[in-house]
C-alpha cells in the first residue's frame, strides 16, 4: 500500500508543477524551463501508467494469471525507463543544438523557478524513496533526476547572471541526461534479468543445494530451479530423494528456503527406488531395474 501511495503522491506534485513550468517558460522565455515542462509532464504521464499497474500488481493469483500480478509493477518499471531513456537523448540532442546556437536567457525567473523545482521534487523524491518495488525505485529514480536537473538549473542560472556564460545551460543539462541515461540502462537490465527468470542476486544454487543435502534424511537433490516474480518474491521448485517421511522433510526444506527469502516452494518428493521421469534428471541415485536396463 505504501508503495502505491508514494507514486501518487509523486504523479500529482509532477502534473502540478508540468503545468506550472509551461506558464514559467513562457513567462521567463526560457527554453531550458519549456523544455523541462514537457520532461515533466512525459514523466508524469509515465508515472500515472506505473500507478496503474502497481495497483494492478497487488491482485490476488486467479484463473488467468495464476502466478498473480507481480509482474504487472515490472512492466510499470520498463514502461518508465523507456521513457527516461528516451527523454535523455532528446535532452542530448537538444543541448547539442543549444551548444551551436547560444541563446540569452531571463535569469531571475529562472532562479525562482529552479528554487521551486528543487522544493517540489525533493519533496516527490523523499515521498517514492525506500526498499519499494522495482517500479517504485525507477519512479524514485525519475524524481531524483529532477532534484538532480533543477540544482543544475540553478546552479547555472546563477552563474550565467553574473558572467553571461550562455553555453553552460546546455552543457549542465547532457551531463544531467548522461547520467539519468547510464542510470535508466543499469536499471534496465536489472529488469531484462528478471523476465529471462535469471537467478536472484544474492543467491547461490550450489550453496543451496549444499545446505538441502546437509538436512538429515534427504539423499539427492535436483531441478532445482529458483527465480523472482518482481524482485522481492522468489520462487523455488525442486526434486528431493529420501526415504525419510516426505512431511518432515518438506517442512525442513521449506524452513531452509525461507532463510534466503524464498517464499514459494514447490517440492517433489522422490523415493531412492523411484526413477525421476525428466530425463535430465537420471542422476546415478536412481537404481530403478528401468535406468540400469537404460544404461547396460
Amino acid at each position: 500500500m505504501k508503495t502505491q501511495t508514494s507514486i501518487l503522491l509523486a504523479f500529482l506534485l509532477n502534473l502540478g508543477f508540468a503545468i506550472l513550468e509551461f506558464f514559467g517558460g513562457i513567462l521567463t522565455g526560457s527554453v531550458a524551463i519549456l523544455s523541462d515542462a514537457i520532461h515533466d509532464l512525459g514523466d508524469a504521464i509515465s508515472i500515472g501508467i506505473s500507478y496503474f499497474l502497481e495497483k494492478k500488481s497487488h491482485k490476488q493469483p486467479d484463473d488467468t494469471y495464476s502466478c498473480g500480478y507481480a509482474r504487472f509493477s515490472v512492466m510499470g518499471s520498463v514502461i518508465t525507463i523507456m521513457i527516461l531513456l528516451f527523454g535523455s537523448i532528446l535532452v542530448i540532442i537538444g543541448a547539442i543544438h543549444r551548444i551551436l546556437t547560444p541563446t540569452p536567457i531571463s535569469y531571475d525567473g529562472m532562479i525562482i523557478f529552479a528554487i521551486f523545482g528543487v522544493a517540489m521534487n525533493l519533496a516527490a523524491a523523499i515521498v517514492t524513496r525506500g526498499k519499494g518495488s522495482l517500479n517504485q525505485r525507477a519512479v524514485n529514480l525519475h524524481m531524483l533526476e529532477d532534484v538532480l536537473g533543477w540544482v543544475v538549473v540553478l546552479t547555472g542560472a546563477l552563474v550565467m547572471r553574473f558572467s553571461d556564460f550562455y553555453l553552460l545551460d546546455p552543457l549542465m543539462s547532457m551531463g544531467v541526461a548522461l547520467f539519468i541515461l547510464v542510470h535508466a540502462v543499469m536499471h534496465l537490465k536489472e529488469v531484462v534479468e528478471l523476465f529471462l527468470e535469471k537467478t536472484p542476486a544474492g543467491i547461490s544454487l550450489p550453496a543451496i543445494k549444499a545446505q538441502l543435502l546437509a538436512i538429515d534424511g534427504i539423499q539427492g537433490v535436483h531441478h532445482l530451479h529458483i527465480w523472482s516474480m518482481d524482485g522481492m518474491t522468489h520462487y523455488a521448485t525442486l526434486h528431493i530423494v529420501t526415504g525419510a517421511d516426505s512431511h518432515v522433510i518438506k517442512s525442513k526444506v521449506r524452513a531452509c528456503l525461507e532463510a534466503h527469502n524464498i517464499t514459494h516452494v514447490t517440492v517433489e518428493v522422490e523415493h531412492p527406488d523411484e526413477c525421476c521421469e525428466h530425463m535430465i534428471c537420471q542422476v546415478p541415485l536412481c537404481t530403478c531395474s528401468h535406468h540400469r536396463h537404460h544404461h547396460h
